[in-house]
């Protein structure tokens, strides 16, 4: 089942535009199609790599569904014409669905990679409580390596989860679900970088009228400055040199073809 994405304006990148709701509906289908399926979201970040990293740029290309996630890209996408859903009034983050996912049906068994160990485990606890009759089991991801992704894989396996929620943070996940996706059992992997920490209630969560500002940035880089202060105040500044230099390269591949076409016989 393919998904239709919308491209995003300016930022040169398509999306999946779904409500909690409309995800909820996806997941439903996914779960009892039960074949391997990637789930993924589009902020600035992740829109600057996949602008400068070939390998990520493919693995969103390949996946699923890709959300909007990010109050710049929600702003972006609804500049755009003849959506063939309504515009949204907030970004859909993974925080905004995990808790919805009890409406899924015939989710048994889910999978949570990622975060400490004291984080894993009040994560999985806070999923048992959102999908009571699902089996729900979890895994750390602090200090990944080759050995604990080699560990992570035999653990799936053993498992055999319906759904797989994977929070090692952008693009760590992204690689490891690239690198091991062909090998991993049938399961909906999503990519949820820190909300293993913010379902645990060990990160907190920004209150929703500053991310219908767009202000989400201000609250992370007051709780942590250092983590973010790069992603916050240095790379938009690296993606729009990214995208000047892409909007460039258009422009002289057309005036090419034009003179080519014009010299022709």
């Amino acid at each position: 089942m393919m998904l239709q994405r919308q491209a995003v304006p300016v930022l040169g990148v398509d999306a999946t535009p779904l409500d909690v709701a409309g995800l909820t509906g996806v997941l439903n289908r996914f779960v009892a199609d039960g074949t391997t399926r990637t789930v993924v979201g589009h902020n600035l970040h992740s829109v600057t790599l996949f602008h400068s990293e070939p390998e990520f740029r493919k693995f969103y290309e390949d996946s699923d569904v890709v959300l909007i996630d990010g109050a710049p890209v929600l702003w972006l996408w609804g500049r755009g014409k003849n959506h063939s859903v309504p515009v949204m009034d907030y970004r859909l983050g993974s925080t905004d669905w995990i808790p919805a996912l009890g409406e899924v049906g015939g989710l048994e068994r889910i999978a949570v990679l990622g975060a400490g160990p004291v984080a894993n485990a009040r994560a999985v606890a806070k999923l048992q409580s959102i999908v009571p009759g699902a089996t729900v089991s979890g895994m750390p991801g602090d200090g990944w390596n080759e050995d604990i992704e080699e560990a992570a894989a035999a653990w799936l396996a053993e498992q055999r989860p319906q759904l797989v929620l994977v929070g090692l943070g952008m693009p760590l996940q992204e690689e490891v679900l690239r690198r091991r996706l062909d090998s991993l059992p049938p399961a909906v992997y999503c990519a949820v970088g820190g909300a293993i920490e913010q379902i645990a209630g060990i990160q907190k969560l920004a209150p929703r009228w500053l991310g219908r500002l767009g202000l989400e940035w201000a609250w992370r880089l007051l709780l942590h400055p250092r983590r973010v202060a790069y992603r916050v105040l240095g790379e938009p500044w690296v993606l729009l040199g990214l995208l000047v230099r892409r909007r460039l390269q258009r422009r002289t591949a057309a005036a090419g073809e034009g003179s080519s076409r014009t010299s022709g016989p």
